[in-house]
């Protein structure tokens, strides 16, 4: 039987996988946030459509879960099979930290190396490459 946890993070990986704005913001409290390299801290349901618009297609491949011993934090590591809505590859493994309020996740914090991908990404936006960090 699956857990409710395990449930939120396949739910979670579906959504990012689909694009799906309702689902993914479906998980989050109403208040909830998204933490992330590339786009900084946004309101869940600010951040899912800005990720989605520069998306042409996400591959996801879960490596494991790990729970916090109270249940209010969950770890999941993952491999992001990234397509940026232009069509260039920007893969990368990702650990997302949720906050758990109720079941809901109440913050996202997303950890991983943008090095590999900020200038594919920074393209797209029109933005050129972007300045080594100092």
């Amino acid at each position: 039987m699956e857990s409710p946890t395990d449930t939120l993070v396949d739910t979670y990986l579906r959504a990012l996988s689909a694009s799906d704005v309702d689902l993914a913001v479906s998980l989050f409290t109403p208040d909830g946030v998204v933490d992330s390299p590339l786009y900084g801290e946004l309101p869940a349901r600010e951040f899912y459509p800005a990720l989605f618009a520069d998306t042409a297609e996400s591959v996801l491949t879960l490596r494991t879960t790990l729970l916090s011993d109270d249940g209010a934090t969950i770890a999941f590591w993952f491999d992001f099979g990234w397509i940026l809505a232009d069509g260039t590859p920007a893969p990368f493994t990702v650990v997302d930290v949720a906050e758990l309020e109720h079941g809901l996740i109440s913050r996202l914090h997303i950890v991983y190396d943008t090095h590999p991908i900020r200038d594919a990404w920074a393209r797209q936006h029109g933005s050129g490459t972007t300045p080594p960090v100092a």
